[in-house]
């Protein structure tokens, strides 16, 4: 029987090399689990600076959305309501027609007749016009919103580090905010007149002939009407018809042949950029084209609940037109109490597409 030291001296060499296989194994399982711990704290730091990062932006993006819905919106919506009142004023019209009914001689046949179709193509003006521009800046504002949400989300991610590479974008700061919220007033301040032009020469062409006592209107020729003034009025400016009536074309610089904007160009002058490149899209105009039809659908609805059901069956233009004319104001209400707001943004196709708006990083 071999002696124990036999046994060493036959078979010290594999010994040696199984224990130096052994350590090498071991050692290379250490080194593997010790860099497999750094990187899974890696990650973890990472997931936890990220959800930080996606806090930070999201309570940054709250705020100027609630900036928007309690303070832009509104006081947009009530300088309009107002201007809308003060240039499509129908109040002399009307007088002067109930004046005519005490004093039937004050007035001839003909003048009354004037006096009845100014009064018709006052009132569809001021409600579709109403029904546009509530639809239209409702939109806007949500569009600024979500391009200027994305824009502090990437900042803010620069700003504490995330993977992403920004060196060459500068920070938005609370002016360049302020400034591009503000211009939600464009519409109100500089393209009002032009709207109301626009949309009054709609509503002629497309009520002419309908005559106010005479012609009855039920819920369909009313739906009828009002959407043919809307696709007329379209027409008078397309394509993007809308585009110049919200933002002002002298303020915007359009980029280069490249698609590329240029590096001196201010971050607000980007906002604006993109925002206009996104009015302009094909996407934006589905949008557009959905929501007036949903609130026209509900505008119809609800002036044949204030008819008492005399809408459906038909009544008098000459008897309608007083509830026409009072849904200019109701359109314009304050945002939180406006059920037609409400209504567009309960659209799917719209929620989908702020969402890819939000989501869509810019490659300037």
């Amino acid at each position: 029987m071999l002696s124990l030291r036999d046994f060493w001296r036959r078979h010290r060499r594999k010994i040696f090399v199984t224990v130096g296989v052994l350590g090498s194994g071991y050692l290379l399982y250490k080194l593997y689990d010790a860099n497999r711990r750094r990187d899974a704290d890696l990650e973890r730091v990472f997931a936890e600076r990220e959800k930080f990062i996606k806090a930070q932006m999201q309570a940054h993006f709250e705020n100027i959305q609630k900036i928007a819905d309690t303070t832009t919106l509104p006081h947009v919506m009530n300088y309009l309501s107002s201007q809308i009142a003060e240039e499509l004023d129908h109040s002399q019209l009307i007088e002067r027609l109930q004046k005519a009914k005490g004093q039937p001689n004050s007035l001839t046949p003909s003048e009354k007749l004037e006096l009845w179709d100014r009064l018709k193509i006052l009132s569809f003006t001021r409600m579709v016009l109403s029904l546009w521009a509530m639809t239209m800046l409702s939109l806007y504002i949500r569009v600024q919103v979500n391009i200027l949400g994305r824009y502090l989300y990437i900042d803010t991610a620069r700003i504490l580090g995330s993977s992403y590479s920004l060196e060459n974008d500068d920070i938005i700061d609370r002016d360049d905010e302020q400034k591009f919220l503000a211009s939600a007033d464009f519409l109100s301040n500089r393209g009002m007149p032009t709207l109301i032009s626009d949309m009054q020469t709609a509503a002629i062409e497309v009520l002419k002939g309908k005559q106010v006592a005479l012609d009855f209107f039920n819920t369909t020729a009313l739906h009828e009407t009002t959407m043919q003034i809307l696709e007329r009025f379209k027409s008078i400016r397309s394509p993007h018809h809308w585009v110049n009536y919200i933002m002002p074309e002298d303020a915007i610089f359009y980029p280069s042949s490249d698609n590329k904007i240029p590096s001196d160009v201010t971050k607000f002058d980007k906002l604006m950029v993109e925002t206009r490149s996104v009015l302009a899209s094909a996407e934006f105009g589905s949008v557009v084209e959905k929501s007036l039809k949903e609130v026209l659908d509900a505008l119809v609805e609800d002036l044949a609940a204030q008819s008492g059901g005399s809408l459906t069956s038909g009544m008098l233009l000459a008897k309608i037109l007083p509830r026409v004319a009072q849904m200019g104001p109701i359109l314009l209400n304050e945002p939180s109490k406006n059920r037609y707001i409400q209504i567009i943004q309960s659209i799917p196709e719209v929620e989908l597409f702020f969402t890819l708006i939000y989501t869509n990083m810019p490659t300037s």
